[in-house]
């Protein structure tokens, strides 16, 4: 390949909420995918020269509809961005229309495919049906489920209600609270009345945080050793967010994830330290980081291989193009446009870092449909695709 050819420019959006409950994580979103861009635009071998527009929808929804349409009308016709799903809801219709390209980073809760979307985030096979396996064979029989009132926290307790009772346990209460609210002492009240083996937490954002310091410290005042005797375990909670909960409860969470920034490889070494150099005041590098970053890079991969930004063209080339992440290959599956992602299960240092306690021993793949989840799960042994780390 001719190092001396011009580069391409292209222009890429980047649909990322830095203000709003969700900021934290969504800033790690916008970080790794810059980062990604910069590695790009360094990489002779790509010929390609991105330049980044970074929209921020400030948490609201028809900002997300709004911020979309202004890329379009611009010409950008891939663009990077939503956290959360009803995000995702809200601009699909647009991108559909316009016949883009959205490339999804994050985790989410399943049961959708759109040739306008490439999701380099993890689907439920590879991140929910693992923990409740976990959970089940090392807590006990008695779930508890807490979530934000939206589509992720609907879908993935529900998933997560129908695993438990599956393998014969059952989910003592179902709660829902808006996103951003921190009112939570009668969800703690209940919680500690209830007294379940483990709680399932898909709060995100501030909400999420200040559950888990009231938990912990109406605990501690009962005399409960809350991380051992009611554990929470969640498939969101990343390193950044350990920070933003502090150290009164940053240990002791669980977290059933594709990357965590203490999986110890040459390949993430180097990407710790590439993020670390690039963002020294944060967040840290972490699961939503490294998803990002892989869209950009899978993006920039397509279009070289493809010629050009035309949609079908690229949509084409993406599932023949394989990149060493951090978490190790990632490739899409061309049945589903999903990732193919390594799975790990976690737990939380007071020191802001994971240990990580379980592992697949490579890529899984996407089964955003939960097709191939066996309705014979076995409850005496750990999901088929893991193995004990430590």
């Amino acid at each position: 390949m001719d190092m001396n050819l011009e580069r391409t420019s292209l222009q890429i959006g980047l649909l990322f909420s830095t203000e709003g409950p969700y900021a934290t994580v969504a800033q790690a979103l916008l970080n790794g995918a810059m980062l990604a861009c910069r590695e790009v635009n360094e990489d002779p071998s790509l010929h390609l020269q991105l330049e980044p527009l970074h929209v921020n929808p400030r948490g609201q929804l028809d900002n997300y509809r709004d911020g979309v349409q202004s890329m379009l009308d611009r010409g950008i016709v891939h663009i990077c961005g939503c956290y959360t799903s009803s995000s995702r809801k809200e601009v699909l219709p647009i991108i559909e229309k316009h016949d883009a390209l959205l490339w999804y980073p994050s985790h989410y809760e399943g049961f959708e495919t759109s040739q306008n979307v490439i999701y380099t985030g993890s689907s439920p096979n590879q991140h929910l049906t693992p923990l409740i396996g976990f959970l089940f064979k090392e807590y006990g029989s008695t779930g508890y489920c807490i979530g934000s009132n939206y589509i992720w926290a609907w879908e993935s307790n529900r998933v997560f209600r129908e695993g438990i009772t599956r393998l014969g346990g059952r989910i003592a209460a179902e709660r829902y609270v808006p996103i951003g609210e921190t009112d939570l002492d009668q969800y703690v009240i209940e919680i500690l009345d209830l007294r379940p083996d483990y709680i399932f937490n898909s709060l995100i954002g501030s909400s999420s945080y200040e559950f888990l310091r009231r938990l912990r410290r109406a605990s501690a005042a009962a005399g409960i050793d809350q991380p051992r005797s009611i554990p929470v375990a969640s498939c969101t909670l990343s390193e950044p967010e350990l920070h933003a909960i502090g150290a009164e409860a940053a240990d002791g969470q669980i977290t059933s994830s594709v990357y965590f920034s203490s999986i110890q490889t040459a390949r993430n070494a180097d990407f710790v330290a590439a993020y670390r150099r690039a963002f020294p005041n944060g967040p840290a590098a972490c699961a939503d980081a490294e998803s990002s970053y892989i869209a950009i890079h899978l993006l920039a991969r397509a279009v070289a291989r493809a010629g050009d930004e035309d949609i079908a063209k690229v949509r084409a080339a993406v599932t023949a193009c394989r990149f060493d992440a951090p978490q190790g290959p990632v490739m899409i599956d061309p049945a589903t446009m999903h990732a193919y992602l390594t799975p790990h299960i976690g737990i939380s240092r007071a020191d802001f870092e994971f240990d990580v306690l379980i592992e697949s021993p490579g890529p899984v793949r996407p089964d955003p449909y939960l097709v191939q989840w066996s309705r014979t799960t076995e409850p005496s042994s750990l999901p088929s695709q893991l193995r004990i780390v430590k």
